[in-house]
């Protein structure tokens, strides 16, 4: 592990502190985050944690977390010494519930351990819920659910994950669902978006009948939020959403609509900025400023080059109160060494140096 000490020392964050984390809560005007009371402001600067890049397989988190658990605390210590101060876990809701009533008290045991190896590492947690990204992993009984008994055992995930997590300091928020989206039908099924073998979307419902996309939104984020709250008042809650006004920029949010949003704490979405187009991503984002706290939960220089989004980010200053990228499992010693690095490894390794650089500039609010 690249330890850089006076990184560490710069951020807070040296490697045997016995500093405790701050609950993190909005800020009193609504604008941003605060750590404590009375509160100390505090601007997310983290990673997505969400799957290993290690070899072919892609494994997510829950795949090794079991028999590899020092891989897991080693990949916590490097992003601790990246300057990361969040990291977004993807929890899979086939791994999480055995039966439509009944939560897997081994996995609600490993989440415990991740808590406790956040707090030791002075790291807050980001927890998605309700993944299906592997289609092999998802309970054949779950996708045969109806979409009121499908909304009940998401409900049953979060209060059993919320429960596991009320005490702890090291979570940042529960985001309810990775991009979910409202219309389908039938044929199309409940999982959208494949992308490498994994499916990062999911569909609210397949039978809309009569009702509107809010409408939709606003019934499931209020049961999920409402069994949060009654397990684990003082969280926040979030949905990290897709940023359908990068895509047309007249398209109203529908996840952050007042009926909607008023069920949570902040804004979360994901920005992947387009070469030549920074100026439109922003323009973009703007539509997502609502009066509360946003943060761009996904960004990476994917379709752009690393100045272009350290652009983005520069600029998006006066509307983000965080951002986060990405951490697959390679250190930046492990990209570099390799012989013939791939296009996407040098751009990872170049990422996460200047990730790592930068990291004292954009997490100081």
């Amino acid at each position: 592990m690249a330890v850089t000490a006076g990184l560490g020392l710069l951020l807070g964050v040296a490697t045997g502190s016995t500093a405790t984390l701050e609950p993190i809560r909005v800020s009193a005007d609504g604008k941003g985050f605060v750590a404590g009371h009375p509160g100390t402001p505090f601007r997310s600067w983290g990673v997505n944690y969400d799957h290993d890049a290690r070899g072919e397989s892609g494994r997510l988190l829950e795949d090794y977390w079991d028999d590899e658990w020092e891989t897991v605390r080693q990949d916590f210590a490097e992003i601790r010494d990246l300057g990361a101060n969040v990291v977004r876990i993807h929890l899979q809701l086939g791994k999480f519930m055995t039966a439509p009533a009944a939560a897997n008290p081994a996995a609600l045991a490993r989440l415990r351990q991740l808590l406790r190896l956040a707090e030791d590492n002075r790291l807050y947690l980001d927890l998605t819920g309700l993944g299906c990204y592997h289609k092999q992993d998802v309970p054949p009984w779950y996708d045969q659910l109806a979409e009121a008994d499908r909304w009940e055992v998401q409900a049953r995930f979060w209060q059993a994950v919320a429960r596991t997590c009320r005490g702890s300091p090291a979570v940042f928020c529960y985001d309810l669902m990775n991009e979910p989206i409202v219309g389908g039908n039938v044929a199309e099924g409940w999982l959208a978006g494949e992308l490498g073998g994994k499916h990062f979307v999911q569909r609210l419902t397949l039978t809309p009948r009569g009702r509107t996309a809010q409408e939709i939104a606003a019934a499931w984020v209020e049961k999920l939020t409402s069994v949060i709250r009654r397990e684990d008042p003082d969280h926040l809650i979030t949905v990290g959403a897709i940023p359908w006004a990068l895509v047309w920029p007249k398209a109203m949010p529908v996840f952050y609509a007042p009926a909607v949003a008023r069920h949570l704490d902040f804004v979360s979405v994901h920005f992947y900025p387009k070469a030549g187009e920074v100026d439109a991503a922003l323009t973009a984002l703007r539509v997502y400023a609502i009066g509360k706290p946003l943060v761009i939960e996904e960004m990476f220089p994917l379709h752009c080059s690393l100045a272009e989004l350290d652009d983005f980010i520069g600029r998006s200053q006066d509307l983000a109160a965080g951002w986060i990228s990405f951490y697959w499992g390679k250190t930046i010693a492990e990209y570099e060494s390799s012989r013939e690095p791939t296009l996407a490894e040098a751009l990872t390794a170049q990422w996460l140096k200047h990730f790592r650089t930068t990291a004292p500039q954009w997490r100081r609010p």
